[in-house]
């Protein structure tokens, strides 16, 4: 991490380059290396945020005794800042996509921003010296707290996360047919090519 960049202004394309104002004039001087790109300016603000997290704790945290609990507390605090309604259980609207009428409902941080959110983090810890057995970002309790989450919000707001099979492109069909002599009408049976691949595709809202 460059403490000397600014991670607000980061990503809003070049700002500098070799040369200073020779480059309008003669354009001879090669311009500086390439802004970071959006997905890590967007890691150095998180993790930026995640130490000043850190440094306001009651008591005050350091990184080497930061541990999975307090990346959950972390993420807990977010919700504060969240954008995505999250119906109570006795809410009308509790598990309709849809809602017909307002609610007071409080608004969560949504699961897709806080997988991403732990991703990036995840990479920050082990980018800046951290080592990667004892990453908290990628502890047993953050998945957990993570599906639970997942799990909670489909509940409350109607959505259903499913896992969807990606089609297969004739050149994958041609390759699992071509491992063996695989004839019009019978089945491929264990063929690899039959593997599919899958994603999780959210509805979520922010």
């Amino acid at each position: 991490m460059d403490p000397a960049s600014d991670p607000d202004r980061a990503g809003e394309g070049p700002s500098s380059t070799t040369g200073g104002g020779e480059e309008s004039a003669g354009g001879g001087a090669s311009p500086s290396a390439a802004p970071p790109s959006r997905y890590e300016s967007q890691k150095r603000r998180d993790w930026n945020t995640f130490l000043q997290y850190l440094r306001n704790h009651k008591p005050p945290l350091t990184l080497a005794r930061c541990s999975g609990a307090h990346v959950i507390e972390f993420l807990k605090y977010l919700d504060q800042f969240g954008k995505t309604k999250v119906h109570a259980t006795g809410c009308p609207c509790f598990g309709h996509p849809n809602p017909p009428v307002p609610c007071a409902c409080p608004l969560r941080q949504a699961w897709g921003s806080l997988d991403a959110l732990i991703g990036r983090l995840r990479a920050a810890y082990e980018e800046n010296g951290g080592r990667a057995e004892s990453n908290p970002f990628g502890a047993k309790a953050v998945r957990i707290y993570l599906r639970e989450v997942r799990e909670s919000q489909a509940k409350a707001r109607g959505i259903r996360y499913e896992k969807k099979k990606r089609k297969r492109t004739p050149a994958t069909v041609a390759a699992a047919e071509g491992s063996g002599d695989v004839q019009a009408g019978k089945g491929g049976g264990g063929s690899s090519g039959g593997v599919a691949v899958t994603s999780v595709t959210t509805t979520t809202t922010v």
